[in-house]
């Protein structure tokens, strides 16, 4: 929304968050060590604010910072409790909050000015100006619009690694590579196996490029052979050709969600369970995606598809109610991209009764929504799902389309 409406974004740090929080219920804490009060020691103290490392602190810190947004007037999104809303004669003031940061922006500068102000006077702040860093995330605004990326931290894995040097290539996954739990391969060291993937797990919080081969790692964190750490070097050595590579969310278009969903049958070869994927869509950049192996075994396709277009249905239903919150609504239901007619006949009625009774009921929510015209499902080509990125390696060429499709560009694309 910033980026489509040319907003700056800003951002607030407040100092020593946990000690503004005030506690509701009795808390008592033993005398510190080396400050014992003679005569008294089986005595303790209350506590009347929070502490670091009390376990009510953070909960103390949420409810004073939500006691100031509704003495300011601000809306609570109910879909989402960090986000707060203030609207004053057709201006809008929108307000993000993790923990101890805090990102704002809007339509009208003053009002801008005005929070800002009023955030210094109640709590203690360092004013960040607009926003550049974010939970380790660059953030760069300019006339083009909005562009997120995780550069330095992918050098500082690659340094890690001693990989800063190696040869980079164009895919993270070789199309075909398959991967199991391989009981006959090398065993390698699984901590740092783990750290590896966790990384790269964090890595796909801009790029979602990343989030099939990462997804397809994370399976095997229990005893990781050799195979799969080759696997998680390859990756890396994309990684190190892609490092100024993030999501451009450009100025022009419309706010309405695109939705894509896909799945991969049977693409474990352990429990031959089928593997989710889903993109969301805000017209030239993702802003939410998923791979993950569905809870249960499919029997078709259809089956695979129709469980992973109703997973994306729930995520779809909640991105809208925010949209909602921020005044951004659809008169028409929410269209979710499909490349399966079997799929999109069986969301509208129970046909091949047969073939699909056996499915769980609550995968039938989706029918549900289909009815209420609440979501539809709708067919595009194959070539064009964006989702298909986030079940399987496709071949370079699709890779690369599909890429940037996703937003996924270089940092020059921005000046």
């Amino acid at each position: 929304m910033a980026a489509q409406g040319t907003w700056k974004v800003f951002q607030l740090d407040v100092k020593s968050a946990f000690l503004h929080g005030e506690l509701q219920e009795e808390v008592f804490v033993q005398q510190p060590e080396g400050f014992i009060k003679m005569g008294r020691e089986n005595q303790v103290y209350r506590l009347k604010k929070a502490l670091y490392g009390l376990k009510q602190a953070p909960r103390a810190w949420y409810s004073k910072i939500k006691a100031y947004f509704a003495k300011e007037h601000f809306d609570r999104c109910s879909s989402e409790h960090t986000l707060f809303l203030k609207r004053v004669h057709g201006n809008i003031l929108i307000v993000s909050l993790y923990v101890d940061d805090i990102i704002f922006t809007g339509n009208n500068p003053q009002m801008c000015e005005d929070f800002k102000s009023s955030m210094q006077l109640e709590f203690d702040m360092t004013d960040l100006g607009r926003m550049r860093y974010f939970l380790g995330i660059e953030v760069i605004q300019s006339d083009v619009g909005i562009f997120i990326c995780q550069r330095r931290y992918a050098r500082e894995m690659l340094a890690w690694l001693n990989m800063i040097e190696c040869n980079s290539v164009r895919n993270p996954i070789v199309p075909g590579t398959t991967l199991s739990k391989d009981n006959e391969g090398t065993i390698v060291d699984a901590t740092k196996f783990k750290q590896v993937v966790g990384s790269l797990m964090y890595l796909t919080v801009t790029r979602p490029d990343l989030m099939f081969g990462v997804s397809l790692l994370s399976r095997y964190m229990a005893t990781p052979k050799a195979s799969h750490w080759a696997a998680t070097k390859r990756i890396m050595r994309y990684v190190k050709g892609t490092i100024e590579y993030g999501i451009l969310y450009q100025k022009e278009g419309k706010t309405e969600i695109t939705d894509y969903s896909e799945s991969n049958y049977v693409g474990d070869l352990d429990d031959r369970r089928s593997t989710s994927g889903a993109v969301f869509m805000i017209r030239s950049g993702a802003i939410s995606w998923a791979s993950k192996n569905q809870s249960v075994v499919s029997l078709s396709t259809t089956e695979a598809k129709y469980i992973a277009a109703a997973a994306c249905a729930c995520q779809c239903i909640w991105l809208h109610r925010i949209l909602e919150h921020l005044g951004i609504k659809s008169k028409d239901a929410t269209t979710i991209l499909c490349d399966n007619n079997s799929t999109i006949q069986l969301s509208k009625n129970p046909i091949f009764h047969g073939r699909s009774k056996h499915i769980a009921v609550r995968f039938h929510f989706l029918r549900d929504l289909v009815n209420d015209h609440v979501v539809q499902l709708q067919y595009c080509n194959t070539h064009e799902q964006v989702a298909d990125i986030m079940t399987k390696a496709v071949k370079l060429e699709q890779f690369e389309k599909l890429q940037l499709m996703l937003g996924v560009v270089d940092v020059t694309r921005v000046s």
